[in-house]
């Protein structure tokens, strides 16, 4: 079976929703260019939402993270009062928040390379030459994209993995692995579209001879 075959094998094995086929699917050669058609295309339509709905754009992955943090902090407070004031312990208390914060960095990861605070050496690149300047930003974009790729081809298999073998969070009867699994090729699909924007954006300055380089700002927008 040809490389393409595969990953086209790959939509119906999702329609499906079996998550034994898409398994099989998902571990095979081809996942790595239907993973490339996913980073790309889904990350071009995250910029399209970012554009078209401003209150996504500016409130969606912040809102994720400040929930999930929320989540693991009422967790932990009453984890301790369960335990010294009612000799109780929920057995979650434990494993869920791990979990939590894993959606809390990764769509965190996704808003601060929006707000481009991640390593940019703005210092060192704006002294740089226009094209230079266009050219290390391009550069970033193509890594940006890269890490996306390996994120998202990697964690769906990851995903169809759990979900095949029914594996179940620690300690939580309940409550699937793949649940928490799923919300990070989702996180990596919308930091691919945050990437784009940006590079769109610094396309659009370079063209029209406007500053590229701008200083980032750790906690607020640009």
């Amino acid at each position: 079976m040809s490389i393409w075959s595969e990953a086209l094998s790959v939509i119906p094995a999702i329609l499906s929703g079996d998550p034994w086929e898409m398994k099989t699917a998902f571990y095979s050669d081809g996942m790595w260019l239907f993973g490339v058609i996913v980073t790309l295309a889904g990350g071009y339509l995250a910029h399209l939402v970012f554009l078209k709905v401003p209150i996504i754009e500016r409130h969606l992955e912040r809102g994720v993270s400040v929930v999930a943090y929320l989540m693991i902090a009422m967790i932990i407070f009453w984890g301790v009062i369960d335990r010294f004031v009612f000799s109780h312990q929920w057995s979650g208390s434990t494993t869920v928040p791990p979990f939590l914060f894993m959606i809390m960095a990764w769509f965190g990861c996704s808003y601060n390379v929006k707000l481009r605070t991640h390593l940019s050496f703005s210092e060192f690149r704006s002294k740089m030459k226009p094209q230079r300047q266009m050219m290390t930003l391009s550069l970033d974009t193509v890594l940006w994209l890269g890490f996306c790729l390996i994120a998202i081809t990697t964690s769906l298999r990851f995903t169809a993995y759990s979900a095949d073998n029914f594996q179940m969070v620690d300690g939580v009867d309940d409550v699937m692995k793949w649940w928490f699994y799923i919300t990070v090729p989702v996180a990596f699909i919308l930091m691919a579209g945050r990437v784009i924007g940006n590079w769109l954006e610094d396309w659009g300055n370079y063209r029209t001879g406007a500053p590229i380089i701008k200083q980032a700002v750790i906690g607020g927008d640009i």
